[in-house]
């Protein structure tokens, strides 16, 4: 069963040693840098929600959730008020598994749970050369609403209501 997970002590080491492919670095952040980047945020009053990805007590992935603006000048219109899917990885050795939806299904539920606040949309970016993950968000539901985030494509998902 997939769970998403607090970064705790006893866990953000081995976050910090999940590894994506030498063709995906060039699309995601190291976790650590993530993870500073998160606490940045949050100490500025931003929403910054970097979670440990569980395949039962197996770590498998991280994911960094933000809601609202995030202070950044590249900030999409969607950003006010709707959840962003700022971060999500799976290690190399768990690729290609079927994981990427349901840890996708963790964000939605997390997001309709209303955490951080209420919300109509999950919001994304990508590169416009990271086809697999465009492929990948666009087979969950993700559609390109037309905006930019810096030169990274706008893509969003809507919520229940």
């Amino acid at each position: 069963m997939i769970r998403l997970e607090e970064i705790t002590t006893k866990n953000v080491w081995d976050v910090c040693r999940l590894k994506v492919t030498k063709e995906q670095e060039d699309f995601v952040s190291a976790n650590i840098e993530s993870l500073a980047e998160a606490y940045a945020s949050n100490n500025e009053g931003y929403y910054a929600k970097p979670l440990a990805a569980y395949d039962d007590d197996l770590l498998i992935g991280f994911v960094m959730l933000g809601y609202g603006k995030t202070g950044d000048e590249d900030d999409p219109e969607i950003a006010e008020n709707n959840y962003c899917l700022w971060r999500l990885m799976i290690d190399v050795k768990y690729q290609h598994r079927g994981y990427a939806k349901q840890i996708l299904d963790q964000v939605v539920a997390f997001a309709n749970a209303k955490k951080a606040g209420e919300a109509e949309y999950i919001w994304l970016s990508y590169e416009p050369e990271n086809e697999h993950g465009r492929k990948t968000y666009q087979k969950y539901g993700f559609v390109e609403n037309g905006e930019y985030c810096g030169d990274e494509i706008v893509a969003v998902y809507k919520l229940d209501e």
